[in-house]
């Protein structure tokens, strides 16, 4: 293969030029500027006169670290996490499965169904959930009574509060998931089911042996995406909760915007967003670590 001229370099820069300047410009910079903020005691006052911006060091991420409410919101963001990652991966994961069996019907209407919350507007979406779960008005309640279960104060009780808001977050998000299983089970061959069904296998055995471990890849990307955009959770608390009960909903996003945008304490609030960020690459790293272990295990 011959080298490339100087002139061929410049024609290959010269298309991805535009497309690296609206990153650097769009995604870079500001991340540059956010880092540069964590560090100063950036807040209305400096915003009128940047002269009265000051070097603050770590001190912003010590207050941060220090700071009650930061870990209130990091348990809550976590227990979000926990619970919602696998919930939706295993309801995604549960209806491509079905939708791709040979007995499914109507496949395209319920593919189409399933999907719909995903392209729907969240803040729309979550003022819905809120009337449904309404203690005294809300669907929900009424269904419940009709059986015989007392009223439930979804959004007003901390017990409730956050699988209130995990249930609304799987059911919006979930469809995604969904269709990228789809397309994933479409590409495994069909003679390695033949094969087990000549061998006696079961449909839990073929799902066990065949299936899972075809989808490995898969639900790997799978698991990473939806647990980096679990993380970000902010829309749901901020439209039906504000945080409340007893801080219950309070998540680490929802943190930094109310230091941000609320108290315009800017610096603490770029703080807290480079510690999410940090906590999302170390929990992106471990997910990492243990697909692959797990793929050098099956291979093993």
């Amino acid at each position: 293969m011959k080298p490339q001229s100087l002139a061929q370099r410049l024609i290959a820069w010269s298309f991805v030029a535009p497309a690296l300047a609206v990153i650097g410009l769009f995604f870079l910079l500001p991340v540059v500027i956010g880092l540069a903020l964590s560090f100063s005691d950036f807040d209305l006052y400096a915003l009128a006169d940047w002269r009265n911006l000051r070097w603050a060091g770590v001190d912003n991420y010590v207050h941060v670290l220090t700071l009650p409410l930061f870990w209130q919101a990091l348990y809550n963001t976590l227990f979000f996490v926990a619970f919602g990652v696998p919930l939706s991966i295993a309801l995604s994961l549960g209806c491509a499965v079905l939708l791709q069996s040979p007995l499914a019907r109507f496949k395209p209407f319920f593919r189409t169904a399933l999907f719909a919350p995903v392209v729907t507007t969240l803040v729309a979406v979550a003022i819905i959930w809120r009337y449904l779960l309404h203690t005294r008005y809300g669907l929900v309640n009424a269904g419940l009574g009709q059986i015989g279960i007392a009223p439930i104060d979804w959004l007003g009780d901390p017990h409730w509060s956050m699988p209130s808001i995990i249930l609304l977050a799987v059911w919006k998000n979930f469809g995604a998931n969904m269709i990228i299983f789809i397309a994933a089970l479409q590409a495994i061959p069909d003679e390695l089911y033949e094969a087990a069904r000549l061998d006696g296998a079961r449909r839990w055995a073929q799902l066990r042996w065949i299936t899972l471990p075809m989808l490995g890849p898969t639900l790997l990307m799978v698991s990473v995406l939806t647990m980096a955009g679990y993380f970000q959770l902010f829309a749901e608390p901020y439209v039906m909760t504000q945080g409340g009960p007893l801080q219950s909903t309070v998540s680490v996003l929802y943190l930094m915007y109310e230091e941000g945008f609320r108290w315009w304490n800017l610096g603490q609030a770029s703080a807290v967003a480079f510690v999410l960020f940090v906590l999302m690459v170390v929990a992106t790293q471990g997910l990492m670590r243990l697909g692959r272990r797990g793929e050098a295990a099956a291979s093993a």
